[in-house]
């Protein structure tokens, strides 16, 4: 295949995979776009083979054995990876960064219970505070200050998707929020009690949600503080992302913190009127 090729397949599954930062990545410059595009597609196609396939130690191991060739500058014969080897190339980015990620996959392969906060956030920051930090090395960042902001910011994106996704992630015997602040209950408690939104068990989940929420913002405040120091269409890019993204809590919020009711979108309508707030607080 051509590079061409390869490209067209990474922003098939970013504009597939995520309407969110496909919209957001429409603000980059084109190489920058192509990079980033590029990244996503191996976290994607990485999460999905661990978390959809039928033996996910084995992937991880197929996903380890495809990085070794990766930075070896003999990726597989495929458009993915070989697009991910010309970005470590382009980028010099750090093989321990993509390690991390799938540390975080592997928790999820091993059925990890998460008891404290910090548990939590440990998990963030392996499978979304790294892509943060990724992408920032994209956008030629090396400063360490603002290299942990952009972690910050992917932390906050990934605890507004476990707010979101309780409901689903019960439903596959999985919960991400404290045992501390649910009084460890299991998944399949959780699942069975949104049916029974005024029982006990819910009206936890949901004081557990709006507290998730909370330090997400926190973690947004913190993330956010960091896009001055980008590019400027690269801090109007990730701006627009965190607007749209921060959304999806608001909406949560606007329900009363109604896991019960389901996974939380956001429209095309609203993603652009998010990605218009955004411009604008950037041009005040």
């Amino acid at each position: 295949m051509t590079p061409h090729t390869d490209m067209s397949e990474c922003r098939r599954l970013l504009s597939h995979g995520s309407k969110s930062f496909y919209i957001a990545s429409h603000f980059l410059p084109r190489a920058l776009r192509e990079s980033a595009s590029g990244l996503y597609a191996f976290c994607r196609i990485a999460d999905d083979l661990v978390d959809l396939g039928d033996d996910p130690r084995q992937a991880l191991v197929s996903l380890h054995q495809r990085l070794d060739l990766i930075y070896d500058a003999r990726p597989e014969n495929h458009p993915i990876d070989r697009v991910l080897s010309q970005i470590v190339i382009d980028h010099k980015l750090p093989r321990g960064l993509l390690d991390a990620l799938l540390a975080g996959f592997e928790w999820d392969t091993d059925g990890r219970d998460y008891n404290t906060l910090a548990e939590v956030c440990d998990y963030g920051a392996r499978v979304a505070g790294t892509v943060g930090v990724m992408m920032a090395v994209l956008m030629g960042v090396k400063d360490r200050a603002t290299l942990a902001r952009a972690a910050d910011l992917g932390v906050a994106m990934q605890l507004t998707n476990i707010a979101r996704d309780v409901l689903e992630d019960a439903e596959m015997g999985r919960r991400y929020l404290p045992a501390s602040w649910t009084g460890d209950v299991k998944p399949a408690h959780i699942a069975a009690a949104s049916n029974a939104p005024d029982g006990e068990v819910a009206i936890a989940v949901s004081l557990a949600v709006r507290q998730l929420l909370l330090l997400a913002d926190d973690f947004y405040q913190s993330g956010t503080a960091g896009l001055p120091y980008l590019p400027l269409r690269a801090h109007i890019a990730i701006a627009v992302a965190a607007r749209i993204y921060r959304q999806i809590g608001m909406q949560i919020a606007a329900t009363g913190y109604g896991w019960h009711q389901g996974r939380q979108v956001t429209s095309r309508v609203t993603k652009i009127i998010c990605s218009l707030q955004a411009c604008g607080s950037i041009c005040r």
